[in-house]
């Protein structure tokens, strides 16, 4: 069976998002918005070496948001059938009639909407031909892989292959309509271990992934198995360290994570809420000038790659953090509007929502030096590989999680730690941020490279690291 999205299926949805436009405007509303969405996804997962779980489905849904009179409303449906889309739009714009006005709820002025939509390979059609089966037999080899690295390795959590196809139409009464499709295809390999160096014995999990756009740019199933049961059995031993201020080391997985908090504070909506402890710190050096962080939609190919935003703004590639130095942030035009600026054309929306800044390929670019060259002029550390918990304050920047990774002792991982904190506040987080290295990877739509926070405080145990 395939699943191909065709562009025949674009002009469809452009279409139907046009049409649900028009009988918008008919019912009485000023101005109309309208996102159209079809999809499908394929899970395959299996435990021990049999399928545990087959699950394909696909979907198609409308939102709309109309305004009138200065009142906005949302609304959304999966029957597009004429006459169902007919009464959507009466009863939305009788929602709106009931709504608050809002000033800085009116559309994008036409001028500033996207022209043209670039063609940036989103989609690859060899994604949509993969069936159950194959994708069942990928999860199995992956699988079987972790298992048969090492005899420590005694039992999986699983391993899943999925993929997501999906195309995207918008239309607004200013006049744009624009489309377009996109894929996604992952493999995560989920290992289990038996931890005996303790009087109790534990379990330790761990995991690796791939995932890209294009079939073929996936890491083969062995590869991923291996590499996960090395990082699973690597856990074996772990234990705390002595409570003490020492360099952090944050492998590409966690300082992704990291980057991301950084636009949790750092866009439109949380400045004009007022909740961002970077609130009037534009123009000034917030991080290292080793730090330099962009948001561009238009990487051919990248994860969160789009040619237009969720107003219907062409996008554009915008620096988050030039240098150290805080840029801009990213706004939609509602926040744009409530911070008294243009949009950044970031805006992202959801089926039944608003638009809100939002971000697309979020990248910390890379360094000039290796990760192992990093890591050997680290005297005496935590190399961290995991996160728990969420302990971050946006309004004030403090940051405290627990955290696990590997000791680093003379520049060399030594043993794997666990069950310690790592806290600090994050604006001297990214100011201590001393070493940046060149191992960066896209499997996601964020992204960044291994970097090194000179010292933090880790919260651990009495008796440590000798």
């Amino acid at each position: 069976m395939t699943a191909q999205i065709t562009e025949a299926t674009i002009k469809e949805l452009c279409d139907v998002a046009k049409l649900a436009v028009e009988l918008a405007k008919r019912a009485g509303a000023d101005d109309a918005e309208v996102l159209v969405r079809d999809g499908s996804e394929l899970t395959a997962k299996v435990r021990l070496g049999e399928p545990e779980l087959v699950q394909e489905a696909g979907s198609r849904a409308l939102g709309l948001r109309v305004l009138r009179g200065g009142r906005r409303a949302v609304t959304y449906t999966s029957d597009l059938r004429r006459e169902a889309l007919e009464a959507l739009c009466r009863e939305t714009v009788t929602l709106a009639e009931h709504a608050e006005p809002d000033e800085f709820s009116m559309p994008p002025d036409p001028r500033d909407l996207a022209t043209s939509v670039p063609e940036l390979d989103l989609y690859d059609p060899a994604v949509a031909e993969v069936d159950a089966a194959w994708a069942l037999k990928q999860a199995i080899r992956g699988e079987a892989a972790a298992r048969g690295h090492d005899p420590r390795i005694s039992n999986s959590e699983g391993a899943t292959w999925s993929r997501v196809l999906g195309a995207s139409a918008f239309a607004t009464s200013g006049g744009f309509v624009g489309g377009y499709r996109g894929s996604y295809a992952s493999l995560v390999v989920e290992p289990l271990c038996d931890d005996t160096t303790e009087t109790t014995p534990k379990k330790r999990n761990g995991h690796w992934w791939t995932a890209s756009r294009f079939l073929a740019e996936l890491e083969d199933p062995e590869s991923v198995g291996r590499e996960a049961a090395r990082r699973t059995t690597a856990t074996i031993g772990s234990r705390k360290v002595d409570t003490q201020e020492c360099a952090i080391v944050f492998d590409p997985e966690i300082a992704r994570s990291m980057v991301g908090t950084i636009f949790s504070v750092a866009n439109g909506s949380s400045f004009w809420r007022k909740s961002s402890y970077l609130l009037g710190k534009e123009g000034e050096l917030i991080a290292s000038p080793l730090v330099t962080i962009i948001d561009d939609p238009l990487i051919r190919r990248a994860p969160g790659s789009r040619p237009f935003d969720g107003d219907g703004l062409p996008t554009r590639m915008n620096p988050v953090v030039q240098a150290g130095v805080l840029c801009p942030v990213l706004c939609d035009v509602y926040s744009a509007r409530k911070l008294g600026r243009a949009s950044t054309g970031s805006a992202g929306r959801g089926i039944g929502g608003n638009p809100g800044p939002t971000t697309s390929n979020l990248v910390m670019q890379k360094g000039a030096t290796t990760r192992d060259a990093l890591l050997k002029s680290t005297s005496r550390g935590l190399y961290v590989t995991s996160l728990m918990g969420f302990g971050f304050n946006p309004v004030t920047g403090d940051f405290s999680r627990g955290a696990a990774g590997f000791w680093i002792e003379n520049g060399e991982l030594t043993f794997p730690v666990s069950e310690v904190t790592i806290a600090a506040n994050f604006d001297e987080i990214l100011k201590r941020i001393d070493a940046v290295a060149d191992d960066l990877v896209f499997r996601s739509s964020t992204s960044a490279p291994t970097f090194r926070v000179s010292h933090m405080m880790l919260a651990g145990s009495t008796a440590g690291a000798q």
